[in-house]
């Protein structure tokens, strides 16, 4: 992967995840705590090394509320910030990052940096305000153990996670998402039918019963009437139902989804497969999303568009990872 695709992918998960964390307090600028509990929650070796060392999403978030107020109180001011509500980022808009944060992100990328988490992470500590410092010490820690640990987590290279082998025939794409639950709490979760909506962004409804799942079962799902924030979407009438199936469960590791649109028969059923594996603080989720590969004149006139194919099943499984751990946030 390019410096220029992992600074570009990073930036894109930390400001997703720092955003919806601002949302929760009903700020539209998301700033260095948010970057930092975004770090928290990052499937790169920063989110690691934080969780290693013990700071898991709940404690981080405390850690940031509680040093707000310290710094209210020493100021003279007697007052406490709003409760926490939900995520309502997708619901919203208007999210930009604040100044310094912006900055610090520009610089992660700079001459002689990767661009990635660690990166981030690493201008993180030292940012000149103080503020990380102090989260860090409240969390047990120092800006000293988390450079060691990342010089650490770069002199030694993570163990592969086996990947399973494309079908012959087939485009596929994979990614990773680390998701601040168990992993029978994910696995219950990625196998109830009336959850799919909640991660198939093609998915507006389903008729799931309370009947348990199992392989081989079929139901019958909608596409979404309108965005998260309210706004219309335009769906052509082919493209209005999903056959949905349960093709495996094989628990705790492994569910797969079929999904064919019944009424465009020219569209081949699509493969999501889930493969779970505990990890500190959590579970690290791969996705994997596959189709039968176009053929005859199809498959001439998409070769001009293949790189634009990439990106736009990175970002289907982008979108797919974060509502996954958006869900047990």
């Amino acid at each position: 992967m390019s410096k220029f695709t992992r600074a570009a992918q990073t930036s894109q998960s930390l400001s997703l995840a720092a955003m919806e964390e601002a949302s929760r307090m009903g700020r539209r600028e998301a700033d260095i705590d948010h970057m930092f509990l975004a770090l928290v929650i990052s499937d790169q070796s920063a989110g690691r090394v934080l969780r290693e060392i013990g700071i898991d999403l709940d404690a981080a978030r405390l850690a940031v509320e509680e040093q707000h107020e310290a710094q209210l109180a020493s100021l003279g001011i007697d007052a406490s910030f709003p409760a926490p509500g939900r995520i309502v980022f997708q619901e919203t808009d208007g999210y930009q990052w604040s100044k310094r944060a912006s900055d610090l992100i520009a610089r992660s990328g700079g001459k002689e940096r990767e661009g990635d988490a660690a990166a981030v992470l690493r201008e993180l500590v030292i940012e000149p305000s103080g503020l990380i410092l102090d989260i860090l010490q409240r969390l047990g820690t120092t800006p000293a153990e988390v450079m060691g640990r990342l010089d650490h987590a770069d002199a030694t290279l993570p163990e592969a996670t086996p990947r399973r082998p494309q079908e012959k025939g087939r485009v596929s794409g994979t990614t990773e998402a680390f998701v601040p639950a168990s992993v029978d709490q994910v696995w219950e979760f990625l196998t109830d039918p009336s959850r799919v909506p909640d991660w198939e962004v093609s998915v507006g409804s389903i008729d799931a019963t309370d009947e348990s799942a199992r392989p081989e079962m079929l139901w019958q799902g909608r596409a979404p009437q309108a965005r998260p924030d309210g706004k219309p979407l335009k769906i052509k009438p082919q493209f209005h139902r999903r056959t949905i199936e349960l093709v495996k469960a094989e628990q705790p590791a492994h569910v797969v989804w079929q999904f064919t649109y019944p009424d465009a028969t020219h569209r081949g059923p699509t493969l999501t497969t889930f493969d779970l594996a505990s990890t500190a603080g959590g579970t690290q989720v791969t996705i994997t999303t596959s189709w039968a590969r176009s053929t005859g004149w199809r498959r001439i006139v998409g070769l001009p568009v293949r790189p634009l194919l990439k990106f736009v099943i990175w970002i289907g499984l982008f979108q797919t990872g974060s509502a996954i751990s958006r869900a047990f946030r």
